[in-house]
């Protein structure tokens, strides 16, 4: 992503600064008790889509914290998909915060995993890197959001966890992790459809046995 506005003064979010690091310079820049999505999208300047993908995306793997980062994960999906280049989050969204501690408990908890994987995540321009690609990847973050809002057992992880993947090659620029993970959104995706499907299906013949 390209054009963005400069990270704030005391933010370096170099293209080769492992992730987990540029979380906790962003957390360190903004001292206060929480920091909002808007402060975030532009302390991580032509990064941004990818790494507010990411973060909005890592509490989802906790219990109980999907539906919270969902709308903001799913805008951020359409404006992606519509080939922007650069996120422009609505107000009400821009306003949204997380607590400066949670921020840096998600880096800490997640580093040791995140430096593993980032070891293999390296630029590797291709399809996924193209106009195409993005595009590809927020109608993927669109359907990856989506499932996070609706309700059902065991239907966060899969997704999420394809979501991050693909988060992280397009914030290192890297084709081959892009595509592995848009492979694991689609196929996490009709998983967690296939399971809210049956919740349904299972609910309207509940219902016709009470009536």
């Amino acid at each position: 992503m390209h054009g963005s506005p400069p990270a704030p003064e005391g933010v370096h979010a170099d293209e080769s600064a492992p992730i987990s690091r540029i979380v906790n310079q962003v957390a360190g820049q903004f001292p206060g008790a929480r920091i909002t999505l808007g402060e975030m999208a532009e302390a991580f300047g032509d990064r941004a889509f990818g790494l507010l993908i990411l973060l909005l995306c890592l509490p989802s793997l906790l219990p109980g914290m999907a539906s919270v980062f969902g709308i903001p994960m799913l805008i951020l999906g359409v404006q992606m998909g519509m080939g922007r280049r650069v996120p422009k989050l609505p107000r009400f969204i821009a306003r949204q915060s997380i607590k400066r501690e949670d921020l840096l408990r998600l880096a800490s908890a997640s580093s040791t995993w995140l430096g593993k994987v980032e070891r293999f995540v390296k630029p590797r321009p291709g399809f996924f890197t193209g106009p195409t690609g993005d595009k590809i990847v927020g109608w993927l973050t669109v359907y990856c959001a989506a499932m996070l809002i609706l309700p059902g057992p065991g239907t966060n992880g899969p997704p999420a966890f394809g979501n991050i993947v693909m988060a992280l090659g397009v914030v290192e620029a890297d084709s081959r992790v892009v595509g592995i993970g848009a492979a694991l959104t689609l196929a996490g995706c009709l998983f967690a459809t296939a399971v809210i499907g049956a919740l349904v299906w299972v609910g309207i013949k509940a219902l016709g046995w009470v009536f």
